[in-house]
């Protein structure tokens, strides 16, 4: 139901949230119909669609139904990597400029081949690893290019019991206690937040419908 979704977001962190990186979508029929949860699906810019399907089915991942034009005109396939985590590649390559997300986070069952795959296939460049313990899990951080800031991490949590192998999006909300405030009073899960090693607030959510999201608050924030 797009238009309730819509409504919680907005109830969450005001109509700010809508811009041209986020929007909404009703769940495919094919998807539903093969036991696909409401979900967030991100988006990688690719220089070329039908290469990129190929080579990630090569690769031990699948394209999960036909290709179809995007919000801007190219072409967009989605895909299961080898390790669970769907996507999209789209021949959109512009990156946005008014990006929410504040941190990607990858879970999967093991982190080290997995942020390989993705380095080997989109060129992401490695920065530190971290190990936060039996609970937070061990962590590959990355980034899109050589000398570009921390975008996200790549975590071996899915091998946690009801934890399966997906993509979390950490949207950016300036104070945590007000915002996990209005996801549980607008009928939304949340779960008590962490500290990151530098100090940011981190919150896993899941919206009324099933969608999984966090929410990320900085330490100046």
């Amino acid at each position: 139901d797009p238009d309730a979704g819509r409504t919680f977001y907005v109830g969450v962190m005001g109509e700010g949230f809508w811009t041209t990186a986020v929007s909404l979508a009703p769940l495919p029929e094919r998807a539903a119909a093969r036991g696909a949860p409401p979900h967030w699906a991100g988006h990688l810019g690719v220089p070329d669609v039908e290469m990129a399907v190929s080579r990630i089915a090569a690769s031990g991942g699948e394209q999960l139904g036909p290709g179809h034009p995007g919000a801007n005109g190219g072409l967009e396939a989605v895909v299961r990597d080898p390790f669970g985590a769907v996507l999209v590649v789209s021949g959109d390559t512009i990156a946005p400029q008014d990006e929410p997300v504040a941190w990607h986070l990858l879970l999967v069952s093991d982190e080290a081949r997995a942020f390989d795959w993705y380095r080997t296939m989109f060129g992401w460049v490695a920065a530190e690893r971290v190990d936060l313990g039996d609970r937070l899990g061990r962590h590959q951080r990355f980034r899109w290019e050589e000398r570009g800031p921390l975008v996200g991490s790549v975590a071996d949590l899915a091998r946690r019991p009801h934890v399966h192998p997906q993509w979390l999006f950490c949207f950016e909300v300036a104070r945590m206690a007000p915002a996990l405030e209005r996801v549980g009073r607008l009928g939304g899960q949340v779960i008590d937040p962490t500290l990151t090693p530098e100090g940011d607030l981190v919150s896993a959510c899941e919206d009324p419908q099933g969608a999984a999201f966090a929410l990320y608050q900085w330490r100046s924030g």
